[in-house]
Order: structure tokens, then sequence, then C-alpha cells
């Protein structure tokens, strides 16, 4: 039997007769819509740098953001359909009120992506409801430590030192690869992970975007937060000339 036919993708609770779930890969598709997102694990916290693509001349700047806070201590940044993510994070929102309410204290990272990752997992079960389109990466900085997590839209959840989601993620997995994460501090991180963002962001093809930039580690006293103005700017200018500088390279060859 063919696992390509009417009715295999029609239902998320419907297995192809060799055991692919259609709707799941068509949710993951749906990412290489998206911006790039890359998220930097090193020895002192985790830092986030997204390309949140600009898709009207008319939209004000800094809305319709893909980082968010979900606890003082725990930070998302998001690729695919921004709705979906929207959701989700008020679901973590919830759980991490929830939990300081009953227990008087900061939710676990762990124990929030495993019930996150639950929350993602059961629309993948019922043909009732559909598969959330994004991927997700929690951040956060504790007692445990650093700590990176990324939920895909199966509801899978793993632990990185570095990962990237959307449509550059590829490419720049690549550049995060060539990273020494365990020896860089988050203000050179922030560097990296801009530098990275701008890399993979094709001018050709995409249209023009905005970088947003957060951290949650020591740097900033253990809160997530959007990095300061003046880190920003150094960052973005650090990137632009990377970049010019890596063309420079390419051109005299």
């Amino acid at each position: 039997m063919s696992s390509i036919g009417t009715g295999y993708d029609l239902s998320a609770s419907t297995y192809s007769p060799d055991g692919r779930v259609f709707q799941i890969e068509y949710a993951s598709k749906a990412l290489e819509n998206s911006g790039t997102a890359v998220g930097l694990r090193c020895k002192d916290g985790v830092v986030f740098a997204v390309e949140k693509l600009v898709m009207s001349k008319l939209h004000e700047a800094g809305s319709d953001r893909r980082i968010f806070t979900v606890d003082n201590h725990v930070g998302i940044a998001s690729a695919g359909l921004i709705a979906d993510a929207r959701k989700v994070v008020r679901r973590a929102r919830n759980e991490a009120s929830n939990f300081r309410f009953m227990l008087n204290e900061a939710i676990p990272i762990e124990h929030l992506i495993d019930r996150v990752s639950g929350y993602v997992h059961a629309h993948t079960l019922y043909s009732a409801v559909r598969p959330f389109g994004f991927n997700l990466m929690f951040g956060s900085s504790g007692p445990e430590g650093p700590r990176l997590y990324m939920i895909d839209p199966s509801g899978v959840y793993w632990g990185y030192f570095g990962c990237a989601i959307g449509k550059g993620k590829q490419a720049a997995k690549t550049e995060i690869e060539k990273l020494k994460l365990q020896e860089l501090t988050c203000r050179e991180a922030i560097n990296e992970a801009a530098k990275i963002i701008y890399k993979v962001h094709d001018e050709v093809k995409d249209k023009a975007f905005e970088l947003e930039l957060s951290w949650v580690g020591e740097v900033s006293k253990g809160f997530h937060q959007l990095v300061p103005e003046d880190v920003f700017a150094a960052a973005e200018q650090f990137a632009k000339d990377a970049v010019k500088e890596t063309d420079s390279e390419e051109e005299d060859l």
C-alpha cells in the first residue's frame, strides 16, 4: 500500500501504512516560512536571537514579538505560527503561576518543559484538534545552572547547548557548531547569536527583518529580559561588521 493517498493526511490521529503522521509533518513544514531563531547556552546563562521578518512597511516596530517571558527566570523564543506560539506561551505562564501559588517558589524548568510538551503532544492525538505549527526554545537560569530546551510540533523536547529553529536552521546550526559555548559568557554569546542571524538572513529572497535579543543568567541577575539598548546596538553592529567582512573576503577570492 502507498502511504501517499486520500485519507492518511486528513487527521492527526491517523497513521499511514508506513507509520507516518502527515499532519505533524505538515506542521513542521510551517516553520519554513518563519524567520530563524537561535538559542545559545553559555557558561553563565542563555541567550536568544530572533529574526522577525517584517511583512509590511506599515507594521509598527517592536510589535508582534517572538521572544516571551514566562516566569522571572524563564524565557521563550519561537519560530512558526505566532498565534499558536502565543497560545502555548499562555499555557506555560499558567503552569508557572500555579506552581508559584501552590508551592511559593519558582517552577523548575524541567517540570515546566514536561508539562508544556505534554500539552503540545495532546494536540497530536485527537481528530478534533490540529498539531501546533511552531518550534519553541525554553531558556532559564537557576540553582541548577543554565538550561536550554526545544519543543517540536510532535511534543518531543530535547536539551541543547545550542539550537536553531526556523527557515535558516541548517545554516545556523553549522555556525553554532563552530562556537566553544562552554567558554563564552552571555555578553560574548549575544554578539555571536546576532552574527548568526545576520549571516543566515537572505537579503535577496527574504524581506526586511527586525532583530530581537534577550538573555537570562548572571548578567541579568537571573531574570529573563530583553538586552539593554546599548548592548543591542553593539551586538547588531558587531554582526553587520562580521557579515561585511565575510562578504569582502569572498569577493577577494
